[in-house]
């Protein structure tokens, strides 16, 4: 299939720059090392032209998925057969606890059923005024940065995500819980949301010594949890008596299960607020820093951008936002695993097989993208042609497919449209940003920026 751009707008061609594939299938340990420090460092050149993948570790096969048709089998026609991996379970539980990212089975059929209603159009509505209060103010921040020089434009974007997170849930902004938030983040992120070699080699039944200190680090983490949430009850924030609900946390205490009609408890709804916060935050400052950064190496886009911020549609921005996500998916690799016996592709897939999907191989695949490492919004504005469901997947698919995903979209395009409207935005120096992947796509460095006000 080829994806050709709407008419409409044209700018120069644009390739940011990635690192360079290796020639051939990494060895295991260099794959293992890989996988801590740069994920997409794992899939040699020829990963962007195959269809499927199979190679061998520590005894079991491993499939990568890059054909939609098969994607689609995986993750809806039969997805029940292909549950969360025991590293996934392993690095993100102390985190998220059983919220929806991890849960599986009945729990997760009540979570999503219960969660649905806080996610529709109406509820992001609401919840829009926080985006936009929030953006104004991290807008005003950047004032006297941007006369003094240089700007690390991305820790200014992790607040602002950050603060997003704290309205929206809260109704009340991060100012006091905000630094140690980021603190748990930045510890954890370290060392104990790294794949480590015993992630791979002992079954999750055993606990490893990495093991050990992340549920160390999940009591620090679900106190601190505890401790915010008794802070905005006793707070201004949340909904007044018999008022509607200002934010998430109302939301949330008020869903019900349609078919049970029980509510989330305590401990369910606070591995909720932890869910919503880490997965919403992290990936929304990241999709602004790759799209700030595409912006300032192509000027014709970002002034496209900037006539736009005075409109009440933002088509234009939100296309950026989609062909960010698609050249720099937030998640970039998806991993399941065999629960049954399978095929794909002709390919016999047994019991505890892992098959990995990854957006980052799907997004840049040469058979399913015209010129598929340029940066082109083109691809994503009206009139263009449809992109495949199962080439593109920022949000994931089927039934686990991302619950907040129109709200991030609105969330990332309002903000962006808000900072551009506002500054004029270059890079302050030429060293290229390239993207280092291990739970999300970061960037290799935090990149200087300089921001010049508009007239």
């Amino acid at each position: 299939m080829d994806m050709q751009a709407a008419p409409g707008f044209a700018a120069p061609r644009l390739v940011p720059p990635v690192p360079a594939p290796p020639e051939r299938e990494l060895p295991t340990l260099r794959f293992i090392a890989a996988m801590r420090v740069n994920g997409i460092g794992c899939w040699p050149a020829s990963a962007y032209e195959a269809p499927l993948r199979r190679r061998r570790l520590f005894g079991r096969t491993r499939f990568t998925v890059s054909d939609p048709d098969l994607v689609r089998h995986v993750l809806v026609d039969n997805a029940a057969n292909y549950a969360r991996t025991p590293i996934t379970i392993r690095m993100l539980r102390p985190m998220l606890g059983d919220g929806l990212l991890i849960s599986e089975g009945t729990a997760w059929r009540h979570q999503r059923r219960t969660l649905a209603p806080a996610f529709t159009p109406r509820a992001v509505e609401t919840l829009v005024p926080h985006i936009l209060s929030a953006s104004d103010e991290a807008v005003a921040a950047l004032e006297d940065p941007a006369a003094r020089g240089p700007v690390d434009l991305f820790a200014a974007l992790q607040r602002l995500a950050l603060e997003i997170a704290g309205r929206t849930m809260f109704s009340v902004g991060m100012a006091r819980h905000g630094d140690r938030l980021r603190g748990f983040l930045e510890a954890y992120a370290a060392r104990l949301g790294r794949p480590h070699l015993t992630d791979l080699l002992v079954p999750l039944r055993f606990a490893t010594p990495l093991d050990r200190a992340r549920a160390r680090f999940r009591r620090d983490w679900v106190s601190f949890l505890d401790e915010v949430i008794a802070d905005r009850d006793e707070g201004q924030g949340g909904r007044e008596v018999g008022g509607e609900a200002r934010d998430l946390l109302d939301l949330l205490r008020a869903a019900r299960d349609p078919e049970s009609g029980r509510g989330f408890s305590h401990e369910e709804l606070r591995d909720q607020v932890a869910t919503m916060i880490l997965a919403g935050h992290e990936t929304t400052a990241v999709t602004l820093l790759w799209a700030c950064t595409l912006l300032a190496l192509s000027p014709q886009t970002q002034a496209a951008v900037a006539v736009e911020a005075a409109s009440a549609e933002k088509p234009f921005t939100r296309a950026v936002i989609e062909e960010t996500l698609r050249l720099y998916p937030a998640a970039f690799v998806l991993a399941r695993r065999a629960v049954g016996p399978d095929v794909l592709g002709g390919e016999a897939v047994e019991v505890g097989d892992s098959v990995t999907i990854s957006p980052w191989l799907l997004h840049r695949h040469r058979k399913l993208w015209r010129d598929p490492d340029a940066f082109d919004p083109g691809r994503f504005l009206p009139g263009a042609p449809p992109v495949p469901r199962f080439a593109y997947l920022p949000f994931g698919a089927g039934p686990r497919v991302c619950i907040g995903a129109a709200f991030a979209l609105t969330e990332a395009t309002l903000a962006l449209s808000r900072i551009v409207g506002h500054f004029r935005i270059e890079r302050a120096d030429a060293r290229p940003v390239l993207p280092a992947a291990v739970v999300t796509t970061q960037p290799d460095h935090a990149p200087a920026f300089r921001l010049t006000r508009r007239a």
